[in-house]
């Protein structure tokens, strides 16, 4: 068994004297470990980092080994200021907590790589809106998106500022109004605005996106939001 694809290091562990175990969000293999043998290539198999990969393996259910070659350096760049670091430390937890591996999503690993050239180049305020579209893509990979498309209780594509906690659809300012306080904010700019989100909106964005991610796909895994995700809605 052998393929050939482009892939984003999530996170890399040793194995044995010289052995790292690297797992990458690949193109076209979805979610994807392998081991990689000899400490050179350890630099390149940092968070963050966009790798050319070679894997091998006699069976494909099996670890398999990569080869890999270092096609873009990011880790550098976003571990110097503290927005991009915590960025890219929840992308990293979150991808690695809610992704099954080799579940296929070519988008969602595209997104990823303009998600973290902006994280190198600009601040929170800046690529958290993209951080957010890329966590309802994720949702929407995984079978869960978000219903944006009309309002819930009656169909009107009007106004829609609310979104419903428990069906993941928009309601409407009108419908929703009674209710107002057990509905999640619905940001203009997932609606596709022109207009440039505030930093209120990004963070009612992580909030809707962080519900959802964690109902629908951490909980029933037994699993908890990680730490490095609620870490970005400090920022």
């Amino acid at each position: 068994m052998e393929w050939i694809d482009r892939g984003i290091v999530l996170s890399s562990r040793s194995y044995g004297e010289t052995g790292i175990i690297a797992d990458v969000l690949t193109q076209a293999h979805g979610r994807h470990l392998g081991l990689v043998r000899g400490s050179k290539a350890r630099a390149a198999l940092q968070p963050g980092n966009s790798l050319s990969l070679t894997w091998r393996a006699r069976l494909p259910e099996q670890l398999g080994s990569y080869a890999v070659e270092l096609a873009r350096a990011r880790a550098g760049a976003l571990m110097e200021s503290r927005d991009s670091l915590t960025g890219l430390n929840a992308f990293c937890a979150v991808t690695g907590a809610a992704f099954p591996e080799h579940q296929v999503h070519a988008a969602l690993h595209d997104v990823a790589e303009i998600l973290l050239d902006a994280m190198m180049e600009s601040d929170f305020a800046h690529w958290g809106p993209l951080y957010v579209r890329w966590e309802a893509g994720l949702l929407d990979a995984l079978g869960f998106g978000l219903d944006l498309s009309q309002c819930a209780a009656t169909g009107s594509v009007q106004d829609l500022i609310y979104v419903s906690p428990r069906t993941g659809r928009a309601v409407s300012q009108g419908a929703g109004a009674d209710y107002a306080s057990r509905l999640l904010s619905l940001p203009q700019f997932l609606l596709g605005s022109s207009q440039a989100p505030d930093l209120a909106e990004t963070r009612a964005g992580l909030k809707l996106t962080g519900h959802f991610l964690l109902e629908r796909v951490l909980v029933p895994h037994g699993r908890e939001m990680p730490q490095a995700r609620l870490r970005l809605d400090a920022l």
